[in-house]
């Protein structure tokens, strides 16, 4: 098959880069044809290898606008999508099928009211989860668009439905885990003398950086153990903000920071080189929303601390690593504490489950997954 990627997001880079990634490199190995439309201004983070055509409007970048400004970005938006969206319905002899990446329910709205909900070749709307807010809408704009064979909204969720509800046109699959794709020689048994577990991906408040830095320096440990922070930012607020907790925290033994952003194999080294990944944040939003992080370290093999609010489903399919109440600072410190101390006695049931996790979780599960949808299976 023809399979188009219609790509409108621009990020300086992370999840949404690899997302792609995995939808170019997996259908491509299952023997497809992958190419890109992306909008006039849009500028990849990455080489995906295939062709890109450019269609009119401006690329969606998510910069925190405020007021008026924020009103006036939402309305492009809408103008741009209907643009997009009568630009692919007239290239649609082009592609057999067509992925769009990253969407909302604001997406199936405007899909009702553009020609493009009548294309002849089918088109999988990929929502990557739904809180209960939007489930309400999302279910709505979904059921106008059941006369409508070819629109399939596909939410990547661990659920069979949407809180009870999935109307005939909606499909829900799990999402993938990111992997090692340019490491030549991946192991991810814990090797190192001192036991080094990361903090990474973008610095954002609701991560709680600084509780999790007190809790980590005032732990008990019985072994030597390095806590590694890495974020990327944004914004100039981020940034500085993240400047002042490494200027606060930098003199601690055993804390390693890095203010950067990490992409492609640089990102990958350094998760390949932690024995376990952080991951304490208390949002509910991760309830409904598949975890980044949470689905790298299990691509990686890397076992976890998490929240309890994060992603549940998955840690009672498989014993990947320990959670603790959200927000509940003291439970991470004794988590925290356990974890560390007797990694070496759980380390193999850590091991297993996460082998267990990759294999239902792979990439070529989710294309075969996306296929799937396609073909009408």
């Amino acid at each position: 098959m023809r399979v188009a990627i219609f790509e409108n997001i621009m990020t300086p880079g992370g999840h949404e880069v690899e997302f792609d990634r995995i939808l170019v490199e997996e259908l491509r190995a299952l023997g497809h044809e992958v190419f890109f439309y992306v909008p006039e201004n849009f500028k990849f983070q990455f080489d995906y290898g295939v062709p890109v055509t450019k269609i009119d409007g401006d690329a969606v970048t998510y910069d925190h606008s405020r007021g008026i400004k924020k009103i006036v970005a939402a309305a492009k938006r809408e103008i741009n999508r209907q643009r997009w969206y009568h630009r692919l319905f007239s290239e649609q002899k082009n592609f057999d099928a067509l992925i769009i990446p990253t969407s909302t329910y604001r997406y199936l709205r405007a899909l009702n009211h553009s020609g493009l909900r009548k294309i002849e070749v089918p088109v999988i709307f990929v929502l990557h989860g739904i809180n209960p807010d939007e489930a309400p809408k999302f279910i709505r704009e979904s059921e106008k668009l059941l006369p409508y064979k070819n629109i399939k909204p596909t939410v990547l969720t661990f659920a069979k439905d949407i809180f009870g509800q999935k109307p005939a046109n909606v499909h829900t699959i799990y999402p993938p885990t990111y992997t090692g794709r340019d490491l030549k020689d991946f192991s991810p048994a814990h090797k190192n003398k001192i036991l080094t577990v990361g903090f990474f991906g973008q610095y954002r408040r609701e991560k709680k950086l600084q509780d999790l830095l007190n809790v980590f320096v005032n732990g008990k440990y019985n072994r030597k153990v390095k806590l590694i922070v890495q974020g990327s930012t944004m914004h100039e607020e981020d940034a500085e903000e993240f400047e002042r907790i490494i200027a606060k925290y930098k003199k601690f033994p055993g804390l390693e920071f890095i203010h950067k952003g990490l992409i492609g194999a640089q990102w990958q080294k350094a998760i390949s080189e932690v024995d376990a990944l952080l991951m304490p944040y208390s949002s509910p939003r991760y309830k409904y929303h598949w975890g980044g992080m949470l689905f790298t370290a299990i691509g990686f093999g890397k076992p976890v601390i998490a929240s309890n609010d994060m992603n549940p489903e998955v840690f009672q399919m498989f014993k990947i690593g320990e959670t603790f109440e959200s927000g509940d600072l003291d439970g991470l410190a004794k988590v925290l504490e356990d974890f560390i101390n007797n990694f070496d006695e759980n380390e193999k049931i850590y091991s297993r489950n996460l082998k267990a996790a990759g294999e239902e979780f792979s990439p070529v599960n989710f294309a075969k997954r996306i296929e799937n949808i396609f073909v009408g299976r």
